[in-house]
């Protein structure tokens, strides 16, 4: 199974949880915990978008894989020249949002929606490009890519100068296999 789909505007990243004090009609004071305003309508959007690609399938139960493609708006602030560079790719966005926040929030929105919960996910793959459309492309798909793991760490093995060179460091790749 694959479904994908797109979450029109910039990519949020998931912020940090907000703190108030609240008095109760009696006096008494607590402390009430609460997602960002900005945070909360992007996981709203998200959960919109998600359904729609959902709609007559029922959650995923099993592992997925998920591929992300975050695109963001090109500064107005910069010249023609790197705005033109930045949309061919030639200049990368290092800037926020965060790419693990924004994995954060979005895979938060799809938890009950596309998946139960999002320790189903066992591969992930990210980008991050400027574009004159900033959105999030998100596909999930239950064919997980096989993992070529003992082939890389043989490679990393047989390297020299590769920075495993201790005893100790080969046995624990060794380990790995």
């Amino acid at each position: 199974m694959q479904i994908s789909f797109l979450v029109p505007g910039n990519p949020v990243a998931k912020g940090r949880p907000k703190t108030r004090i609240r008095k109760q009609v009696g006096g008494k004071s607590y402390a009430q915990v609460y997602t960002p305003e900005a945070t909360a309508n992007y996981e709203n959007l998200v959960k919109v978008k998600a359904e729609e690609a959902m709609r007559g399938c029922g959650l995923i139960e099993d592992a997925v894989s998920v591929d992300i493609q975050l695109f963001v708006m090109v500064p107005a602030s910069w010249s023609q020249k790197k705005q033109r560079e930045a949309l061919g790719h030639r200049v990368l966005p290092t800037s926020k949002p965060d790419t693990d926040n924004c994995i954060k929030t979005l895979f938060d929105a799809m938890n009950e929606v596309v998946w139960r919960d999002d320790k189903q996910v066992v591969n992930i793959s990210l980008s991050k490009r400027y574009s004159t459309n900033p959105c999030a492309l998100v596909t999930v798909s239950t064919n997980i890519p096989e993992i070529k793991a003992i082939e890389t760490i043989d490679r990393i093995l047989s390297s020299p100068g590769c920075g495993y060179n201790s005893e100790h460091d080969q046995l624990e790749l060794q380990a790995c296999r």
